[in-house]
């Protein structure tokens, strides 16, 4: 048994090597050279979409950022729902110049659920047509002031779906924080540049990202409502054919989690969406995958990671149980290559993750608001957060999971966030 435990690590980690290794080049692209610079013809019409719930403190300087755009202001419109909201939401974004509709809905929770009724009282009051695309924005956001402009340049170029390059508010909160920030750089320079510059599909990630209106039209809205909307709209947008585009020169803010509970019942979140959007669409990525689609092969590779990690903790935990309660039948002799093996493998992914986070951290220097200090000391705690996704995605296997808000505090505005350390 312990043999055969050992050869079943050996080969978990050929397998994640094999899947994965496309990532390499990936890197290797981003370093060697940069997607094309696009420049608009015309400056679009845009809407923009912000879903708050409880967000009176951060939400004015989002709008704020979007009102400080170097970009004509009579081409911005500002919608914000108010979804359940128990505080001053709604005054604030109304205070700040928003169209504000107010949601009160305790059954059809989440985000998804919010953006469709807003995009429904837009198209009663103006039309969806009003505005040639819809940016979508958390309210704890703040924007570079070329922001728009940058992704303007993408959408006249024939894009429908554009992501932006995720920096974070709070790099320098504490390691929950900067774990986040540095995986959203990485997921930034080096996947989402890789894939434009290649010119197959980049994936949305939670927050800034342009939809065209006709994609909003034919789908009749928005019709994306497992836990991790995101990941749904970008599996189900690559399934119809559509690529989509990354621009990676407008920067957006975005407030990470700063305590363990809160990024706990966050992650639990994402990777029971995860398993969702992969019991749901894993079928369909599947048969696009053998009809030769790498950027659905890069999509499933980017679902499958936490049931190839739940499905083989789950047995083996349960396997150590069992020789733990029949210790009598292995000794520690018979127990230490496994054992061996399995420390191997945490020291080595340890130094990948370090090598990984150190690259992002090397190549984005600049970009990374906190002191220099800090970016060295938390690249060694990176892997740390990482490791904390295992015990993650196998409770999030066999748990139900419930969207929970999570409370935004962090007021700085782009000058702020800026300031040199």
């Amino acid at each position: 048994m312990v043999s055969v435990l050992e050869k079943a690590i050996e080969l978990l980690g050929w397998a994640f090597f094999a899947f994965y290794f496309y990532q390499m080049a990936y890197i290797v692209v981003s370093l060697l050279k940069k997607p094309k610079e696009r420049m608009a013809e015309k400056k679009h019409h845009f809407g923009v979409l912000i879903s708050a719930r409880n967000e009176e403190l951060v939400i004015g300087q989002l709008i704020h950022s979007i009102r400080q755009q170097n970009y004509p202001q009579d081409l911005v419109d500002i919608y914000v729902v108010a979804d359940n909201c128990t505080d001053n939401t709604a005054q604030v974004a109304r205070e700040a110049g928003a169209v504000v509709y107010e949601r009160f809905n305790q059954e059809l929770v989440g985000k998804g659920y919010a953006l469709n009724e807003l995009l429904r009282n837009i198209d009663r009051d103006y039309t969806l047509e009003h505005c040639d695309g819809y940016f979508v924005f958390d309210a704890d956001n703040v924007l570079d002031e070329n922001y728009i402009a940058h992704m303007n340049n993408t959408f006249d170029s024939g894009y429908r779906v554009i992501t932006s390059y995720r920096n974070s508010k709070n790099y320098d909160s504490n390691w929950i924080s900067a774990g986040y920030a540095l995986w959203f750089l990485r997921e930034a320079r080096y996947l989402n540049q890789a894939r434009m510059t290649l010119g197959t599909s980049c994936f949305v990630s939670g927050t800034g990202f342009l939809v065209n209106t006709e994609i909003f039209r034919e789908n009749g809205g928005w019709i994306h409502h497992l836990l991790t909307e995101d990941i749904e709209f970008s599996t189900d947008t690559i399934l119809k054919g559509e690529i989509i585009g990354y621009n990676r020169k407008a920067v957006l803010y975005d407030e990470q989690p700063v305590t363990f509970k809160d990024s706990w019942n966050q992650r639990l979140r994402w990777s029971k969406g995860f398993y969702q959007v992969f019991f749901h669409y894993g079928k369909r990525l599947t048969g696009k995958v053998t009809r030769g689609s790498f950027s659905a092969y890069d999509m499933l590779m980017t679902l499958a990671p936490g049931m190839l990690v739940s499905a083989v903790l789950l047995p083996l935990g349960l396997v150590m149980i069992l020789m733990g309660l029949t210790a009598d039948v292995y000794t520690l002799r018979e127990m230490q290559p496994l054992i061996q093996r399995v420390l191997y493998y945490v020291v080595q992914s340890y130094f990948m993750l370090v090598a990984m986070g150190g690259l992002t951290v090397i190549t984005e220097w600049k970009n990374i608001h906190c002191k220099g200090y800090k970016k060295i000391l938390y690249l060694f705690t990176f892997p740390i957060f990482m490791y904390t996704y295992l015990p993650i995605s196998v409770v999030a296997l066999v748990k139900k999971i419930e969207w929970k808000p999570i409370r935004h505090s962090v007021v700085r505005d782009v000058r702020d966030i800026r300031m040199p350390n």
